[in-house]
């Protein structure tokens, strides 16, 4: 609301916004410093999805568990690498892949990944 109060967005709306929304819904709720509905919250990408009232945790919860089954050594070098673009650009991104790739290769959960994909059974991970 800082417009409206006669300031500017000094926490990081400004860069945040457009990172996740795009320039041209930024700068329209950056402008009217408008209030919205999570209907608009997640057309413009601040949320992934919209739940009836009372259920944030549950599907929180629920959506937990489903990444918990996934391999952590791939959930984390996968949040790295996404960082790493948002922190310092594209071309850093790029240079990072040699690093995670050495990371998943040598990982045990990799090995158990493949192997579970051979058998058709649900992989193990260790986060080895």
């Amino acid at each position: 609301m800082e417009s409206k109060r006669g300031i500017a967005p000094l926490g990081g709306a400004h860069f945040r916004y457009v990172t996740r929304a795009g320039w041209g819904d930024a700068m329209y709720h950056l402008f009217l410093w408008d209030e919205f509905s999570a209907a608009r919250a997640y057309k413009i990408g601040f949320v992934q999805e919209v739940v009836a009232p009372g259920q944030q945790i549950p599907r929180a919860m629920e959506i937990a568990g489903l990444i918990a089954r996934n391999a952590p050594i791939g959930i984390q070098v996968t949040k790295e690498a996404a960082l790493k673009y948002i922190e310092a650009g594209e071309r850093a991104a790029i240079d990072y892949i040699p690093k995670i790739k050495d990371r998943v290769f040598s990982s045990e959960d990799m090995k158990e990944g493949i192997q579970s994909f051979v058998e058709r059974r649900p992989a193990v991970f260790r986060g080895e």
